[in-house]
């Protein structure tokens, strides 16, 4: 039996148990590190990110050199304990000697390791990886023949180690991850960051001015008429049509209008030839808004009307309405709902029923119900299932509701409380 100094038997012992929980602890960091992080680490030339992200690029040789070298450490470990307790005592205390060891493995080779490892691995991981790529060097070739055999045993049941899992993140998990920056990005830029995200969600439809809202000119107005509108003009464009929405002669410009006035130069004929130098701009109802936004760059366009399967103008979308739904109302109520809602001194609202629901929840801070219909009128029909008559109350997600108006066999005002403040 070979001697060995109990002196040295027990520095060797500790040494080893030292390699495995070196082994342990960065194998749990380098695996549960942050990858996005690591990615932006190694884009600003931390040199350590940048070798542990090729090392991580390879996880079958990364993970071979370390389970190599806690195996050997291991191994030695319980090589030392045996020499040592056969030459102190007899093989009877082998058995105990070996349970003490592997308790001691166990607690501070392993779990403790790993823990940390997990709780650290930034901090432990950087620096391990200008360790492992000079071991990984030195012990290769007895790593790349371990590889090759696991990985023709993993390709029979399918799985290819040069196929590392994508790290990429889908719109989902991204607004998760927003979600869980708590402090580290501010409320307002997680609400427009999610925002951006759920332009792929709404559609044109979900945000776009009815039709019945939409302000225009009429050529079959009368020129006073006319005249009265273009004067009381809210917006720097408007459409001109005959008859009705269906039936746009083009889009005007309220500049070249503001000039022919000037000079006193404006005719219907003059109206209509401004008119037809911009053509109206038409997208098909279900248009995702990202769709929209990038269609409004191409086009260079800035408000479009939405069309159904007829072709029939439903309504109007502006590129202001997408950058709304992004960074939230310019003002305290969206421009279109300046005169649609009014604040009564008993805490309720007073609603138009062509008030999109999306734009109430916007504006509010409610939680109306946006599945189904697109405005107020809409939903308060689909819930009734019916037409109601002026004074029916009802309760619409937790919001009492009174119908005050019906005209044209819908809807025109409500009053709604809000979930907080019943009447």
């Amino acid at each position: 039996m070979i001697h060995v100094p109990l002196g040295l038997a027990l520095a060797g012992l500790l040494i080893c148990i030292v390699l495995s929980a070196f082994f342990s602890a960065t194998e749990t960091a380098l695996m549960s590190i942050n990858r996005y992080r690591l990615r932006h680490l190694a884009s600003r030339g931390h040199a350590a990110a940048r070798l542990a992200e090729r090392l991580l690029a390879r996880p079958d040789r990364l993970i071979g050199v370390i389970l190599l070298g806690n195996t050997l450490a291991t191994v030695a470990a319980g090589s030392i304990v045996t020499l040592v307790t056969l030459e102190l005592g007899d093989a009877h205390w082998l058995a105990a000697a070996n349970g003490g060891l592997t308790i001691v493995l166990l607690l501070f080779c392993e779990v403790g390791p790993k823990t940390y490892g997990a709780l650290h691995a930034e901090r432990l991981a950087l620096p391990a990886v200008f360790i492992y790529r000079p071991l990984l060097w030195i012990t290769y070739p007895v790593v790349w023949l371990i590889n090759t055999i696991t990985n023709a045993l993993l390709r029979l049941l399918g799985v290819s180690a040069a196929r590392v899992a994508s790290h990429s993140l889908s719109a989902d998990e991204l607004r998760t991850v927003v979600a869980e920056a708590g402090s580290l990005i501010p409320l307002k830029h997680q609400q427009m960051l999610v925002s951006i995200l759920d332009l792929e969600r709404i559609r044109v439809d979900d945000i776009m001015i009815p039709r019945s809202e939409v302000a225009g000119l009429d050529l079959q107005d009368d020129w006073e008429r006319l005249l009265g509108t273009l004067r009381d003009a809210q917006h720097t464009r408007m459409p001109v049509y005959e008859g009705d929405l269906d039936h746009i002669v083009g889009v005007l410009h309220m500049k070249k209008v503001a000039r022919e006035l000037a000079r006193g130069e404006l005719t219907r004929e003059r109206l209509v030839e401004i008119a037809r130098q911009r053509e109206a701009y038409y997208v098909p109802e279900g248009t995702t808004l990202q769709q929209q936004l990038v269609a409004f760059q191409q086009a260079h366009r800035r408000h479009a009307y939405v069309v159904d399967e007829y072709g029939d103008v439903q309504g109007l979308v502006t590129i202001e309405d997408i950058l709304e739904e992004i960074v939230g109302e310019f003002t305290s109520l969206p421009h279109g709902l300046r005169h649609e809602v009014r604040a009564e001194d008993d805490g309720s609202y007073v609603v138009a029923g062509g008030t999109t629901v999306r734009a109430l929840n916007r504006a509010l801070g409610w939680s109306l119900p946006t599945g189904g219909p697109k405005t107020l009128a809409g939903l308060i029909l689909e819930y009734l299932e019916t037409i109601p008559q002026p004074g029916t109350s009802l309760k619409l997600a937790g919001h009492p509701l009174e119908v005050l108006q019906i005209a044209d066999n819908t809807v025109k005002t409500v009053r709604i409380w809000p979930v907080a403040a019943p009447p």
